[in-house]
């Protein structure tokens, strides 16, 4: 769909409807077409993303932390 500015900005609640439900709209200065309404990406987070990607073991999170490093965690030297 291609409108005017002028009827873009009297319908543009309207417009952004139509492009959040896939239709194409342009908005025109005349008959010359000058941008496009596009729907902004929404990306979010995708459990397992890297399921069988990742190479090797990483560190077991669940057990203790040697002494010496928790000390170096909690600021002991």
């Amino acid at each position: 769909m291609q409108v005017t500015v002028h009827a873009a900005k009297s319908g543009l609640s309207k417009l952004i409807e139509a492009v959040l439900l896939g239709e194409e709209v342009i908005i025109a200065k005349g008959k010359q077409p000058v941008v496009k309404i596009v729907p902004v990406a929404r990306g979010g987070l995708k459990v397992g993303l890297l399921k069988g990607k990742l190479k090797g073991a990483g560190p077991d999170f669940f057990e203790p932390m040697p002494a010496d490093e928790l000390a170096l965690w909690e600021g002991a030297h």
